[in-house]
């Protein structure tokens, strides 16, 4: 009997999703050579990598070859590619892409606390250098501490790091579950800083103490996600999310040495607007004001953590 080959159907997108920005301006910002992008996702495409079944949304395509397209565009040499949850623990998508990248990218995998060590040499080889928790209820079903200990236990003989993506809100029933995970730790988004609130303000202060106590290292990204004032006006405002630049600057100045910078790249869940990624680049000198700190920022932080070692 002659075998039929299946064909996946692609599901629907989530009603109002927004896609990425598909002609982004060419920054003015320069980034310096070897520049890594070190938080950007792939979702599929559908076709070859379905979405998890579990899933809490449905995003458009943004594989491989539109990530490449963009970091030439911007001018970034490397890449951190962050298993989305639309995904679930299914890294197949991410590993193509980081292998695909031929040596010049990372991944971030989503594993599950049975994850054998067999499994995980097998990611580590594919260039996955750590997993993510996720505390965001409205992304995933978070995971019981227990499951997560066990996790954390696994991966820590391999060297690995332990992203996290929480609300700062939230920081202080979660920091001393943080505090006890055997590995480093690096937390997305600056722990999603609410931006209407002082940044010299107990909130923020609790996030830059708990980050000074640990072994942390903070993602300055996504703009875009916790600004209230948001991109620039039609009227000629010149700048994007400036309501988000002290934070940033504060972070960068505290923590020269542990902090990272990414795109953010396909941008899941946006309801507001998309960005243009030029104008995220154009972020950079206005939260790593010397060059010094640019060169750290994009350069020699994200080398140190990824590929140690190895020159850019």
């Amino acid at each position: 009997m002659r075998l039929q080959e299946i064909s996946v159907v692609p599901s629907p997108k989530t009603p109002g999703w927004l896609d990425w920005y598909k002609d982004p301006s060419v920054p003015v910002f320069r980034l310096p050579a070897g520049a890594v992008d070190a938080h950007c996702h792939v979702f599929g495409p559908q076709a070859a990598f379905p979405f998890a079944p579990e899933r809490k949304y449905t995003p458009c395509d943004a594989g491989k070859t539109e990530l490449a397209s963009l970091h030439d565009r911007l001018g970034v040499s490397r890449a951190v590619i962050v298993q989305a949850t639309c995904h679930g623990a299914d890294n197949t998508a991410m590993t193509d892409a980081v292998r695909a990248a031929g040596g010049r990218a990372r991944g971030i995998a989503t594993v599950r606390p049975d994850v054998t060590d067999a499994e995980l040499r097998e990611l580590d080889a594919a260039g996955v250098r750590g997993v993510r928790f996720n505390f965001l209820r409205r992304l995933v079903d978070t995971s019981p501490k227990e499951d997560l200990t066990a996790i954390a236990e696994k991966i820590a003989p391999l060297g690995w790091h332990i992203v996290l993506y929480f609300e700062s809100a939230d920081l202080p029933e979660l920091e001393g579950f943080f505090g006890s995970l055997p590995t480093p730790l690096v937390i997305d988004h600056m722990g999603r800083p609410d931006v209407t609130l002082p940044v010299g303000g107990p909130q923020f202060s609790r996030f830059l103490g708990f980050v000074d106590s640990h072994d942390v290292w903070v993602k300055v990204t996504c703009p875009e996600r916790l600004s209230v004032s948001g991109p620039p006006a039609l009227d000629g405002e010149q700048y994007a999310y400036t309501d988000v630049v002290p934070f940033g600057r504060r972070v960068v100045e505290e923590f020269p040495d542990r902090v990272l910078w990414g795109t953010d790249w396909p941008h899941p869940n946006l309801t507001g607007h998309m960005p243009d990624d030029g104008l995220l680049v154009d972020h950079v000198p206005r939260i790593a004001v010397t060059a010094e700190q640019q060169r750290r920022l994009l350069v020699d932080n994200p080398m140190s953590l990824y590929w140690p070692g190895e020159g850019a």
